[in-house]
């Protein structure tokens, strides 16, 4: 996992939270759940790799053949 990713991820979490801030002063709620939504799928689209390579990893490691 790089660094860059950490930073993707960051910079997504204070987007979203900032979006998610003024779509509920502005009483919108509904479309600020939505946000959190799509800023959690991209984030696990990013991630979802590396965690199949992590089990990867993992059966390697404990396969008896």
């Amino acid at each position: 996992m790089s660094i860059q990713l950490i930073f993707k991820i960051a910079a997504v979490g204070i987007i979203v939270s900032i979006i998610m801030q003024v779509l509920k002063h502005a009483g919108r709620e509904e479309q600020a759940f939505l946000i959190s939504l799509v800023g959690l799928l991209l984030v696990l689209s990013w991630v979802i790799p590396y965690i199949y390579d992590l089990f990867e990893s993992i059966e390697k490691l404990f396969s008896v053949v």
